[in-house]
Parts: structure tokens; sequence; C-alpha cells
């Protein structure tokens, strides 16, 4: 029997209440305006491997089987995305509206794996990492 496995991200998605704000404030933060964009949901593609990351207007929420964006904002997984200066990304976001949510810190001491993470405007916790083993991945691939 196989087992199922992860074979790696393809789209994240993010709620919001207020979803042409949220468009606005990650287009600052990644640099680039959403491929798609249609009313209650857009999409960017970011990365190396063009993966995607969702914008979902909160009140489209209960489509998805989820509840509408809870008072506090804050629900589901965090995901990490590699980047290649934690702090940097941190100073960034936080510059345009984020709030410290963990800071960074490495998982495993000696593994070089450093992680943090804000709270965007709208709640959601984004993650940033320095992952060897993405980039070791990313160099093979080349």
């Amino acid at each position: 029997m196989t087992r199922p496995q992860l074979r790696g991200l393809t789209t994240v998605a993010y709620t919001s209440n207020d979803h042409e704000a949220a468009k606005a404030w990650f287009a600052r933060l990644l640099g680039v305006e959403p491929y798609f964009d249609n009313p209650g949901y857009a999409e960017f593609r970011i990365g190396d491997y063009q993966h995607e990351l969702g914008l979902l207007d909160g009140k489209y929420a209960g489509y998805l089987g989820g509840e509408v964006v809870p008072a506090d904002g804050r629900a589901g997984a965090i995901v990490y995305w590699h980047v290649d200066d934690v702090q940097g990304m941190i100073d960034h976001a936080v510059s345009i509206g984020a709030r410290l949510h963990h800071p960074p810190r490495e998982f495993q001491p000696g593994s070089g794996f450093v992680g943090a993470s804000v709270i965007d405007p709208f709640g959601n916790v984004l993650g940033f990492m320095y992952n060897p083993h993405y980039l070791e991945v990313l160099k093979g691939a080349e």
C-alpha cells in the first residue's frame, strides 16, 4: 500500500474581512500584483516555484467548509515560506502594518532552520523560515 505524501506547497489561502485592503497589502508585501483577481478571491504567484498565495473574501469562507473569520481573526495553520533573510522579512512586514507573532528562533539548535511569524493587518499568521533543506532541493533542481 502506498502512503500519501505531501509533495510540496501548492496554494495557501488566507481569509480577510476586507478583501480590497488585503489585496493591496499583500501586493505591497510581495512586490507584485495578483495574477488572478476576481471578486471574492485573488491569487499571487510567488517564489522560485511560483507557489500560489490566495486571498479569500471572508464573506465566502463558509463556502469552503469554514467559518467567517473569527473576531480575533486567527485560525488555521502557520505556513512557513522560505526567505533568505528572516529578520529582514519580519522588519518589512512590520513596517507595512503587520504585528510580530513569534520572533526569529532556531527551531532545532545547530540545524540552521530559523523561523518567525507575523500577523498581517487582517489577522492571518504568516510564517517566514530560512530552510537549508529548501535550498538543497532548489540547488538539485538547477
